[in-house]
């Protein structure tokens, strides 16, 4: 198992960058946030199925078994018995990750414009389709989900500690109108994190192993 990037080896397949705000943040909206958020968690909840909440985990329990939420019982299915992802269900889960990290990002603080339901504003998700007969082994889909158990360990403390951090950045946009950058590195990594072991454990859409690391 790969547990980090080394000199020369290619980006992982899943990457995440929330451009920092260089410019004052909106105290009102940020003093208020979990109000003002509450619409465009309706919307995401519809969207997502209602399994789970977008900022508890980040979106870990954006994840469904059918429709609404995450596609993960049938691309696994497909990759196990024909070898294929069809680039739909890729698509799909995709836009659903990137718009659900939109509104964890709004949670966070990191930005202060409300979550758009299709333009990426500030938040850049991508995720590579793989060529799942090359690139995919058709029966590691199985085990995935179990092979990521230390990263779950790791992410619960994790997040427990960027909760803390957006509480601290809350206070501190309240006083001086912006977001310490440590701070928002550090959130943006447990971000990052949280969304290599989706695209490993749960999107299914690549075989190396998410590195134990908060940055790129």
């Amino acid at each position: 198992m790969e547990t980090g990037q080394t000199a020369g080896e290619p980006a992982y397949p899943a990457q995440l960058s929330i451009t920092y705000p260089e410019r004052e943040l909106n105290r009102l909206t940020t003093a208020f946030r979990i109000i003002v958020a509450i619409p465009i968690l309706i919307v995401g909840g519809a969207v997502g199925g209602g399994h789970g909440g977008v900022f508890a985990g980040h979106h870990g329990g954006e994840v469904a078994a059918g429709a609404g939420g995450l596609l993960v019982l049938g691309p696994l299915l497909m990759i196990v018995f024909r070898q294929k992802y069809p680039r739909w269900w890729f698509d799909w889960n995709r836009e659903l990750l990137r718009f659900s990290t939109r509104i964890g990002a709004y949670l966070a603080l990191m930005d202060d414009r409300y979550p758009s339901t299709d333009e990426h504003q500030a938040v850049a998700l991508d995720f590579r389709y793989p060529d799942v007969q090359q690139e995919l082994n058709r029966w590691l889909p199985l085990v995935k989900w179990l092979l990521a158990i230390p990263h779950y360990i790791l992410l619960a403390f994790l997040w427990i500690a960027a909760v803390v951090a957006v509480i601290i950045a809350w206070f501190a946009i309240l006083f001086t109108g912006r977001y310490p950058r440590g701070l928002f590195d550090f959130v943006l990594g447990v971000m990052r994190w949280t969304n290599r072991v989706i695209a490993y454990g749960f999107l299914l859409v690549t075989d190396r192993y998410p590195p134990f690391q908060l940055s790129p």
